[in-house]
C-alpha cells in the first residue's frame, strides 16, 4: 500500500496566458499571491506539511522564475522540469515519471487556493481500483455546469503505456479515450470542497473571495491579526487605516499597508504589503499585491493590480488586470538581436508621451485610457492604418472582385470567418509561448518583394496573394514559430478569399461548363426525358435552355470549399478525417451544381416567362446550400461510426 510520502506530485505551473490577460504575461498564475503568498509556494508547503517528500513542477518556459521565487523547503524534494514546448498533463506526467521510481502519481494544478486532502485522495484511489482516479467538484454557479474541472488526477505507474512516447498529450481527450478503447479502468469522484482553481483574472478574484470567506485566522501570513471589530476584516499590526475609512468584509489588510481617509474598501479584497491607498478612494473586490499605490479620488473595481504599479489620481478602472510595464518589460524581454529595436521604441515612447497623454485628457470619459499609457493603443492603431493604407488599392479591387463576381462572392466571408476561427482558438492560443523571430522580418522582405514583381510585370494575383504572405510574416516576426504553427491552417484559410489567377481561371472554365451540361443531359435522360445536347444548349421538350458560363459550377467549388474549410479547421478529428471532407467538397459541389441546371431545366418545361427564368437562374444555388451542409453532415456521421468506439463499450470499459 502507498504512504504519502512515497508518491511523486506533479504540479502543473503550464504557461504564460499571453494576449488574454496581461498580468498573466508577465507572471504566470502559479506565481500569482493567495494572501501574500505565491500560490504553487503555498500547495509545495501545504503539501509538506501533508508528508508528501517529492514534487515535480512542470512549466513552459518560467523554470527559472519559478526558482528564483520559490523558498526552499528541507523536508521535500523539488524537481523542475523546463518543457521547451508545451507537452500536456499527460506528457508532464510521462517526464516526471522518468525523474523518479515512484508507482503513484497525484497530478495538482499549481494555481489554487485550497489544497485537497492528499490522505483523503489515496484512500479514494484505492476504494476505486482503478488505473486512473478523476477528481471533480461541485461546480459553482459562476461556472456553469460545463465549467472546466479542476484538474486533479491520482494514477499509478501503467497510465505510461497510454501516452505517446514523445509529443503533446492531454489526459480528458488523449489518455482517457485510449483507455477506453484498451480496457483501462478509470473511476470518478467527488472533492469534499473546492479547491479554487483558476487560470484568469476573474477566476482569481472568484475563488480569492471563497477563501477569504471561509479562511481560518491560522491560515493569515501574519500571525498577530488586530480585528476591526468585525470576523471578516483582518489587519496586520502594521497596518495603518486611518478612522475615517470604512472597510465591509472580508478584508485583509496585510503588513505595512495605508489606508487613507475616507476611503472605502469592499470585500472580497486583499490589500498586499506595503500598499497604499489614496483618500476618498473605492476599492470593490480587488486584489492589491504587495509595493502597488493607488491615488487619491480612484475608483477600482473587479481588477487585479500587480507588484509596485502605480494607479495616477482620478482613474476609474473596472475589470481589468493592470501590470506592471517596467517589470513586465524584464519578464518578458526580447532576444539580443531585437533589443536596438526596443531601444529605439523606448525612446519613441518618451517623445510622444507627453502630447499622447494631452490628447488622452482631451477625450471623452468613456474613451479615455485611465491609469494606462495609451502609447501601445496608438503604436497597434498606427500599425493598422499603414497595413490598410499600403494595401488600400487592393483592398478595393477585392471588394469589387466580390461584388461583381458570382464565382467569388464567397471571399466576403472568408475573413470574418477567419476571425471566428481564431476566437474559438483562443484557449491554445493563450498556451502559446511569445518568441518573436527575425525570420519574419525576412519573410516580410520577401512577401514585398513578391508584391513589387507583380506590380512590375502587372500580375495582379501576385499583389492580392502578397496580402496574405505578409499578415502570415507579420504573425510570424511579433509573435514567433509557436503561434505561427497554431494559426497556420487559419492563414492558409484566408487564400480562400483571393480570385483564381485569370490565367486558371479560364483554364478551369470552359472544361467546368461542359461538364455541367454532359452531367445535367445524363441526369435528364436518367429521368425519361428525350434530350438533344447541341454544345452547351440543351434541347428538352422543345424548350432550349442554354448552360451560360455562369452556370459552370465554379461559384459553388469556391463556395463549398469554403464550407468545408471551415468545417475542417473548427472539427476535432484526424487529419485523415478532415482530409477526406476539404476533398469531397468538390465532388459535392460539382453534384449539387448538376442538380441545379437539371431542375432548372425540367421547370424551364413547366414555366415560362422571364420573372420565373430569374428565380431559378439566380436563386437556385441558394436551394443547393442546405444539400450541400446536409452531405458533409452525413458524412461526418459515417466517419463517426467507422472510427469512433461505441458508447456502449465506453460505458462498460469506465464501469470496470
Amino acid at each position: 500500500m502507498n504512504k504519502i510520502g512515497d508518491i511523486n506530485v506533479i504540479i502543473l505551473a503550464g504557461s504564460r496566458d499571453f494576449g488574454r490577460c496581461p498580468v498573466t504575461s508577465c507572471l504566470p498564475v502559479a506565481l500569482w499571491p493567495v494572501v501574500g503568498e505565491p500560490a504553487v509556494e503555498r500547495l509545495l508547503r501545504l503539501l509538506a506539511k501533508q508528508g508528501i517528500r517529492h514534487a515535480t513542477i512542470c512549466s513552459n518556459g518560467d523554470t527559472l522564475l519559478l526558482k528564483k521565487t520559490l523558498t526552499s523547503i528541507d523536508s521535500m524534494q523539488v524537481t523542475c522540469l523546463d518543457e521547451p514546448l508545451p507537452v500536456g498533463p499527460a506528457g508532464c506526467v510521462r517526464d516526471a515519471a522518468n525523474q523518479g521510481n515512484e508507482e503513484l502519481f497525484l497530478i495538482l494544478p499549481a494555481a489554487i487556493t485550497s489544497p485537497p486532502d492528499i490522505d483523503s485522495l489515496l484512500r479514494i484511489h484505492r476504494a476505486g481500483g482503478s488505473q486512473l482516479t478523476v477528481m471533480l467538484e461541485e461546480p459553482s454557479c459562476d461556472a456553469g455546469p460545463d465549467g472546466p474541472g479542476p484538474g486533479i488526477y491520482v494514477c499509478d505507474r501503467s497510465i505510461l503505456r497510454y501516452i505517446p512516447q514523445h509529443g503533446y498529450s492531454d489526459i480528458k481527450e488523449g489518455v482517457i479515450p485510449e483507455m477506453l478503447k484498451a480496457g483501462g479502468t478509470i473511476h470518478s469522484a467527488k472533492l469534499d470542497h473546492s479547491v479554487g482553481s483558476f487560470r484568469d483574472r476573474a477566476e482569481y478574484l472568484l475563488k480569492i473571495g471563497d477563501y477569504l470567506d471561509n479562511v481560518h485566522d491560522s491560515d493569515i501570513p501574519f500571525p498577530h491579526s488586530k480585528l476591526s471589530g468585525s470576523k471578516n476584516i483582518r489587519l496586520a499590526q502594521s497596518a495603518e487605516v486611518h478612522p475615517d475609512a470604512r472597510l465591509y468584509g472580508p478584508v485583509v489588510i496585510m503588513d505595512d499597508a495605508v489606508v487613507a481617509e475616507k476611503a472605502v474598501i469592499f470585500g472580497p479584497t486583499v490589500i498586499g504589503r506595503g500598499v497604499t491607498v489614496g483618500k476618498n478612494s473605492l476599492i470593490v473586490n480587488s486584489a492589491l499585491w504587495d509595493g502597488c499605490r493607488v491615488g487619491e479620488d480612484c475608483q477600482i473595481r473587479q481588477c487585479i493590480v500587480d507588484f509596485g504599479t502605480e494607479i495616477g489620481h482620478n482613474s476609474i478602472i473596472q475589470e481589468k488586470a493592470i501590470p506592471f510595464k517596467e517589470q513586465g518589460m524584464l519578464r518578458n524581454s526580447l532576444s539580443s538581436a531585437l533589443a536596438s529595436v526596443g531601444n529605439a521604441a523606448c525612446s519613441l515612447q518618451r517623445a510622444l508621451r507627453l502630447p499622447l497623454d494631452k490628447l488622452n485628457d482631451k477625450l471623452p470619459d468613456r474613451m479615455k485610457s485611465h491609469g494606462a499609457n495609451i502609447l501601445p493603443w496608438f503604436a497597434g492603431g498606427l500599425i493598422l492604418v499603414a497595413f490598410l493604407w499600403s494595401y488600400w488599392s487592393v483592398f478595393r479591387d477585392l471588394w469589387q472582385v466580390w461584388q461583381q463576381s458570382d464565382e467569388y462572392s464567397s471571399g466576403l466571408l472568408v475573413p470574418f470567418l477567419a476571425v471566428y476561427i481564431l476566437w474559438s482558438r483562443r484557449a491554445d492560443l493563450a498556451q502559446c509561448t511569445i518568441r518573436p523571430s527575425l525570420w519574419g522580418l525576412f519573410a516580410f522582405l520577401a512577401a514585398q518583394a513578391f508584391r513589387f514583381f507583380g506590380l512590375f510585370l502587372m500580375f495582379g494575383s501576385a499583389e492580392r496573394l502578397s496580402v496574405v504572405l505578409s499578415i502570415a510574416s507579420i504573425v510570424l516576426l511579433l509573435f514567433g514559430w509557436q503561434v505561427f504553427r497554431k494559426v497556420f491552417s487559419i492563414l492558409i484559410f484566408l487564400g480562400l478569399m483571393l480570385p483564381l489567377p485569370r490565367r486558371i481561371h479560364y483554364a478551369v472554365m470552359l472544361p467546368l461548363q461542359s461538364w455541367a451540361t454532359s452531367s445535367a443531359v445524363f441526369f435528364l435522360e436518367m429521368l425519361g426525358y428525350h434530350v438533344m445536347r447541341e454544345g452547351n444548349i440543351i434541347n428538352l421538350n422543345g424548350t432550349t435552355v442554354a448552360v451560360a458560363e455562369a452556370c459552370n459550377g465554379l461559384r459553388m467549388i469556391m463556395a463549398f470549399f469554403v464550407i468545408g474549410a471551415l468545417v475542417v479547421l473548427l472539427m476535432k478529428r484526424a487529419w485523415w478525417e478532415k482530409l477526406i471532407v476539404l476533398i469531397s467538397s468538390l465532388p459535392i459541389a460539382l453534384f449539387c451544381n448538376s442538380l441545379r441546371l437539371t431542375i432548372t431545366a425540367i421547370a424551364f418545361t413547366m414555366l415560362h416567362g422571364q420573372y420565373w427564368e430569374n428565380i431559378f437562374h439566380d436563386f437556385g444555388g441558394y436551394a443547393m446550400m442546405p444539400l450541400a451542409l446536409g452531405a458533409i453532415v452525413l458524412e461526418l456521421w459515417l466517419l463517426t461510426r467507422i472510427v469512433t468506439v461505441p458508447v456502449e463499450k465506453q460505458v462498460i470499459s469506465a464501469s470496470k
